[in-house]
Formats: structure tokens, sequence, C-alpha cells
């Protein structure tokens, strides 16, 4: 896998966390246990702090930044879909984000919340505990997601971490 300090900035990754070994992951970057980082995910905490909290994944492609003052924080139970962009963002326990989306600076998305695929929620919005953000720019849908509504993905990326920490072989 591709970890890297940078100068003093040394990612701390949980022994339980699983880093896909095409995924990249710098400097100042903290993966809680059971978290999940896939294929092509990029989180790079170069002049910025970002913390991954425990089972929650990070899909394909998805990239996660941090500025020096806007630290990125993604809680646990989380389900960060493919192709995403957060940055300088805080995303609470067990939301969604949906596929394609941006999270931008000073956003605040609350627990049990989702992010619709291919939403822009912009600067300094905050997503309600389980509203849905959806759209361009992003619209809130207030009480919109039934409480435990990611349990299922969760638990199926998690165990999909321990699978893959266990069986996957590169053949050439």
């Amino acid at each position: 896998m591709a970890v890297y300090a940078l100068g003093d900035r040394v990612p701390q990754i949980h022994a339980d966390a699983y880093v896909h070994p095409d995924a990249t992951v710098i400097g100042d970057v903290t993966l809680g246990a059971g978290a999940t980082v896939w294929p092509g995910a990029v989180l790079r905490g170069d002049y910025g702090t970002i913390t991954v909290g425990e089972r929650t994944s990070i899909q394909d492609g998805t990239v996660v930044h941090a500025t020096s003052e806007k630290a990125t924080t993604v809680g646990s139970d989380c389900v960060v879909g493919h192709l995403v962009h957060l940055e300088g963002c805080t995303i609470e326990d067990r939301c969604l984000v949906g596929s394609g989306s941006v999270v931008l600076h000073d956003v605040v998305v609350r627990s049990g919340a989702l992010v619709g695929a291919g939403a822009v929620v912009s600067n300094g919005t905050e997503v309600p505990a389980r509203a849905m953000a959806l759209g361009i720019p992003a619209k809130m849908r207030l009480e919109a997601v039934p409480e435990g509504s990611f349990e299922a993905a969760v638990a199926l990326y998690t165990w999909n971490g321990r699978r893959y920490k266990d069986e996957l072989k590169r053949l050439d």
C-alpha cells in the first residue's frame, strides 16, 4: 500500500483498518479500527489533518484533503461513496456520502444524514441530522433518512475489508 510520511506528518493507521494497495495515504491521516480505504482513493494530509472513524469506508477514487486551517473529519460507521471529494468539512457518525458528491469547507453533515450522489454541498452548509442533501447546489429534505439506514452497508464494507486483508493476492 502507498502510505507516506511527509516530514513529521505520519499516518496513524489502526491495525484493524484496511488500506488497499492501490490507495494512497499521505501525512497527517488517522484511520480508526475497521476503517477501509479502497482502490484509487487518496487521503492527503500534507498541510491539514484528516481523521476517519471506526468502520468507515472511503471508496474507490475518493479524494479527501484538508487545509492548514480546516481539518477534514469523517466519523464512525460512515459510507463515503465512489469518486467523492471531501475537503475541510465534518461528516458526523452514521452518514452516507453518495458517489460523485462534493462536500466543501466548513460543511457539517450531522449524524445519520445522507448526501445524495452527485450533490454539491457548498461552503458553510449544515446538513441536519437524518436529512438528505440533494442536487447542485444541495437542497435539504428534512427528517428523510430512517434511523439505521446505512448499517448494512457499513457492515458489508467492514466485512469486505477483513476479507481483502486476508485474501487479496496480486497475480502479476
